[in-house]
């Protein structure tokens, strides 16, 4: 390929500190930001940076840096949401994948477009979403997914996913597995629905709608209860580092799921959708092993949601690693449960 003039300027020895949640201040030795797909191949084609991994950074919010940064880190900033296609029942939206995925939400909570208000306030970027199949009171992205479009960093060609290709399971994907690492996501498209169908029987969201005397809510009033519920159990990043639930919610067949709910009558569970599944939450099997609100220097457990790890401050990676590898050995002990990290370790 001919080399090109108008690559982006990358950085050398970048902290990291306010690209990512959790408030970790590890160096990226090569850093540099992307608004549009042609700039980041115009930079492959200058071939600077072949000799180093190039890591892909959305928001930050699911990451949890352990150490110094050997790689191009890529910042994605490409934005733009736009209808693409509709009918008398859905319409197909598509946002860049530096989108802020709660401005997204936002987005078509204004335009009065439903299937995505139960994930509001979700921290991230749209780009990143459909990788990790987020997912809160009840609905995940896997529900409104049309499409996205893709990068192949192997041949340079974007590639279109659809929901079979990037096979979404609990909190995986595609792109989690085989697909790691060999794409790069440039935009994702939802089709959503014009009738509206709030989903309000999962979690507490029916109990804020009951208090607030809203029989029949609109999507904007889900969408509000789900910013009240969230804010009330989460800390904020600006205030608290922290990258929202660390562990995954475990998932047991049905008879290990038998033996863990005879031995504890009063454990939550919840059958999983399209399987014989039982799903556990991981919350409360923490609380319950005397983790929440612990705290060892500036790591800790946060206070109001055991499924939050949290930096107070000045915490490294690596102590917040080495205290979810002790709550996980104290799970296992007790429960014979083991818990699985929803969030990316580097």
């Amino acid at each position: 390929m001919p080399l090109v003039k108008s690559a982006p300027h990358v950085l050398e020895n970048v902290s990291m500190l306010p690209y990512n949640t959790f408030g970790i201040d590890v160096s990226a030795r090569y850093f540099v930001e992307i608004n549009h797909l042609q700039e980041y191949i115009e930079l492959v084609q200058t071939g600077d940076y072949a000799h180093v991994k190039h890591l892909f950074l959305g928001g930050g919010s699911n990451l949890l840096l352990t150490k110094d940064i050997e790689a191009l880190v890529v910042k994605i900033q490409m934005d733009g949401i736009e209808v693409v296609d509709e009918d008398a029942d859905h319409i197909w939206v598509k946002a860049g994948a530096g989108v802020v995925w709660h401005d997204f939400v936002c987005y078509a909570v204004d335009h009065h477009w439903a299937g995505i208000e139960n994930m509001s306030l979700i921290p991230g970027t749209v780009g990143a979403a459909p990788m990790q199949n987020i997912g809160a009171y009840g609905v995940e992205i896997k529900d409104t997914f049309d499409h996205l479009d893709a990068l192949n960093l192997t041949t340079m060609q974007l590639e279109r996913f659809d929901t079979a290709r990037c096979a979404f399971g609990y909190r995986e994907s595609y792109f989690k597995h085989e697909g790691k690492g060999q794409y790069l996501i440039t935009a994702v498209c939802f089709r959503l629905n014009k009738q509206v169908e709030p989903q309000t029987s999962y979690g507490a969201i029916q109990s804020v709608l009951a208090e607030k005397g809203i029989v029949n809510p609109g999507i904007s009033d889900v969408a509000n209860a789900v910013i009240e519920i969230r804010q009330s159990k989460l800390p904020d990043p600006k205030e608290i580092g922290n990258s929202g639930s660390f562990f995954k919610n475990p998932t047991l067949s049905a008879d290990a799921a038998a033996e863990l709910i005879e031995a504890y009558p009063n454990i939550p569970h919840y059958p999983v959708e399209g399987s014989s599944m039982i799903k556990f939450p991981a919350g409360w099997l923490i609380e319950q092993a005397g983790w929440k609100g612990y705290r060892s220097g500036d790591a800790g457990v946060h206070a109001k949601q055991a499924l939050v790890l949290v930096n107070y401050g000045q915490a490294k990676g690596n102590e917040i690693q080495m205290l979810s590898e002790q709550i996980k050995k104290s799970i296992l002990e007790k429960f014979g449960v083991v818990l699985e990290t929803e969030v990316n370790i580097l």
